[in-house]
C-alpha cells in the first residue's frame, strides 16, 4: 500500500513529503517527478524509472535525507603549472628559483607576480635582468619594485653614458 503524489524537484535538489526532504539527483531540478510514499520508504520516479530511494523519516519534521551521490561535493581539480610558469621556465636556473620562491610567498596564487616577473624579462636585456635576478635570491629580495630597480642600475651604464665631470658652464 502507498500514496502517489506528483512534485517538482526544488532548486537545491530535493522534494518534499510531510514536511521532510528527500534528495534527487541534480540533474532533476526543475523536473516534475512522481512520489511514492510506502510504509517504510520514499521511491521517486521520474518518467517510469526510479531515480532516488529514501528511509522514510517518521515522527520527524522539517528533516532532510541526502544521499551523498545526489549532490556531489565539488572538488577544485588540480592545476597543473601556470602559462607564466611554463614561459619562465628553461631559460636560466636562478630565474626559475626565483620564480618557484616568488610563488610559493604568495601561497601557490602568484599569478600577478608571475606575469609581473615575466613582464620584467621581455622589457629588459637578459644579461642584466639574470644578474638582478641572481643578486636578489643572494639577498632574499621578492619585491618586485626593488628587483626593477637592481636591472636598472645594471643596464644604466650600457644605455645612459654619464660624464664623471658635470659641467654646469655649458
Amino acid at each position: 500500500m502507498y500514496d502517489a503524489f506528483e512534485r517538482v524537484v526544488d532548486l537545491y535538489g530535493y522534494v518534499s513529503v510531510d514536511s521532510n526532504r528527500y534528495s534527487v539527483p541534480e540533474r532533476f531540478v526543475g523536473q516534475s517527478v512522481t512520489v511514492y510514499k510506502y510504509p517504510s520508504d520514499i521511491r521517486i520516479y521520474r518518467r517510469g524509472l526510479e531515480i532516488a530511494r529514501h528511509p522514510r523519516l517518521i515522527d520527524q519534521r522539517d528533516a532532510r535525507h541526502t544521499v551523498p551521490e545526489h549532490h556531489p561535493t565539488p572538488m577544485r581539480r588540480s592545476r597543473g603549472p601556470i602559462l607564466e610558469e611554463k614561459l619562465l621556465a628553461g631559460h636560466h636556473p636562478s630565474l626559475e628559483r626565483y620564480a618557484a620562491a616568488l610563488k610559493q610567498r604568495a601561497h601557490g596564487r602568484g599569478v600577478r607576480a608571475l606575469r609581473r616577473l615575466l613582464e620584467l624579462k621581455r622589457t629588459y636585456p637578459s644579461a642584466p635582468f639574470l644578474a638582478a635576478v641572481d643578486q636578489a635570491l643572494q639577498f632574499g629580495l621578492f619585491d618586485l619594485g626593488r628587483l626593477e630597480r637592481l636591472i636598472l642600475k645594471q643596464v644604466i651604464g650600457d644605455f645612459f653614458i654619464l660624464d664623471a665631470q658635470v659641467d654646469d658652464d655649458a
